[in-house]
């Protein structure tokens, strides 16, 4: 009876996508004439970001209005948001008001309640063969509402279960649904192995493609962090193919994502329909350089776990995005639902997060929104030399403007961050130019003011640049002049 059921869903979905396929603007794709960057509304697109901890959506407690305007006000333009097809509890990962953890009652899932108590996260069962319709009215109002400050959002559909507390609370799990589905190990939610629970996944991502099917600044991601469940591509793929199948009627379709690894991965054999490939704790960000020939948006979607320090997220933005990536999101953790401006100081979480952060970050995508960067590629040979000696990476449009980046050398964890750190920094780099007339310009990254500039006529070949005094970090812009 339950497959009858399931299978019926399939078809009216299927059913509905052929007759009435979405109206309205393409949405966010990858650019036509230069596929590592993002097309949307009409305009060269990188996304930058400083998100809440992904639970805008699942957790009814969350203001993603306040949330949206406060990263709107630093002129960020994306966002991470969980499906709710998992939750965390209060004490996962030591995280302090987790938004991924909403109090009971409070928790949204695609899936309606049913009349039977038991639910161990509080209140009743689910029926995984219904749709709870507020979950489907608020999911399309957060994206009304993203839409109309400009902000993109990725739909990650699912998430592993990490330990058996978490498998615990999942309505997947059959101690907490009225189906018995899900009667197995949660190292097992996510294989071909179990029928039953592999059809609820196809429903579920068929539905939700269905009903956001207008919206244009959307894009799904399959998983986070697959690889910490252990589970291979196999589903995964299933999952793209499935979302593929329910969009084929559509006029538009929307961009898929895979989430690859912690740091960096060689990707082998890509799925053809997946055009974003997401990376978490990219520090240095060589996953960039590794996957660049892929010809696809490479992204650091998650960070984090190195302290709280701001400068720490600022040098990982900067880096990635000069290293030719395409989207960055920080995990903010100064976001929690009695806080949906990103105002808590005070927080125990194992990351960073803060307005001044999210100031650092606008700046940057100023910074690059400042460019032609569809016509630009990450170039390390143009600085030749460079003292003292510092973290540099450069995107060139070769011969005619150039964004570089220079900060005193960070490691992956800084427990001796305060000895790391240096004031009265003064840069001499080399870097190599064609003959004409430039303009450099020397910003600083913290304030976004021009700290020096110069415009000069040059023979050729290698110049030395000598920076004004910084603290920590500092970009320079060079342009040739027509």
């Amino acid at each position: 009876m339950l497959r009858i059921i399931l299978l019926s869903s399939l078809t009216f979905c299927l059913a509905s996508s052929a007759v009435s396929a979405e109206s309205g603007k393409a949405p966010i794709s990858l650019h036509p004439d230069n596929p590592h960057y993002f097309q949307w509304r009409g305009k060269p697109t990188i996304l930058v970001t400083s998100g809440e901890h992904y639970g805008a959506l699942l957790n009814q407690d969350f203001d993603y209005v306040k949330y949206f305007d406060e990263l709107k006000a630093h002129g960020l333009n994306h966002t991470r948001v969980f499906a709710g097809t998992y939750r965390e509890n209060a004490y996962a990962f030591g995280i302090t008001d987790n938004p991924l953890a909403p109090k009971p009652g409070r928790y949204l899932s695609p899936w309606a309640r049913s009349g039977e108590p038991g639910y161990a996260g509080g209140g009743p069962k689910f029926d995984l063969t219904k749709w709870d319709s507020a979950w489907f009215e608020r999911a399309k109002d957060l994206l009304q509402q993203a839409s109309d400050r400009g902000i993109v959002v990725e739909l990650t559909l699912f998430c592993p279960m990490y330990n058996d507390k978490l498998w615990e609370i999942c309505p997947m799990n059959a101690a907490n649904n009225v189906n018995g589905i899900g009667a197995v190990a949660r190292e097992e939610v996510y294989t071909l192995k179990h029928r039953d629970l592999l059809d609820i996944q196809i429903a579920t991502t068929r539905k939700i493609v269905q009903e956001l099917k207008e919206f244009d600044n959307l894009y799904y991601e399959v998983c986070n962090e697959p690889y910490i469940g252990g589970f291979g591509m196999e589903w995964q793929h299933r999952i793209v193919d499935e979302i593929v199948e329910a969009e084929k009627k559509f006029s538009h379709r929307h961009l898929i994502s895979l989430n690859i690894a912690n740091g960096r991965k060689k990707i082998e054999q890509p799925h053809p329909a997946v055009s974003i490939f997401n990376f978490h704790y990219c520090v240095p960000p060589d996953t960039v350089a590794m996957n660049y020939g892929l010809n696809k948006v490479i992204g650091e979607n998650e960070t984090g776990f190195r302290g709280s320090a701001d400068v720490l997220y600022r040098t990982e933005a900067w880096d990635f995005l000069l290293a030719g990536g395409a989207l960055y999101n920080n995990l903010d953790y100064s976001f929690t639902a009695k806080h949906p401006a990103g105002t808590l100081r005070d927080y125990k979480s194992p990351g960073g997060g803060s307005v001044e952060l999210r100031q650092q970050l606008g700046i940057l995508k100023r910074f690059l929104d400042g460019f032609d960067f569809t016509r630009m590629k990450p170039d390390q040979s143009v600085v030749r030399a460079l003292q003292p000696k510092l973290t540099t990476y450069t995107l060139a449009e070769t011969g005619k403007a150039y964004a570089m980046y220079f900060h005193v050398p960070l490691p992956r964890k800084s427990k001796d961050l305060p000895s790391l750190l240096a004031d009265d920094i003064e840069a001499v780099a080399t870097i190599n130019l064609p003959a004409g007339k430039w303009q450099a310009e020397w910003l600083d990254t913290k304030s976004g003011k021009v700290a020096n500039q110069e415009s000069f006529q040059h023979k050729g070949g290698d110049r030395e640049f000598k920076s004004p005094k910084f603290s920590n970090d500092i970009a320079l812009r060079l342009l040739r002049q027509n």
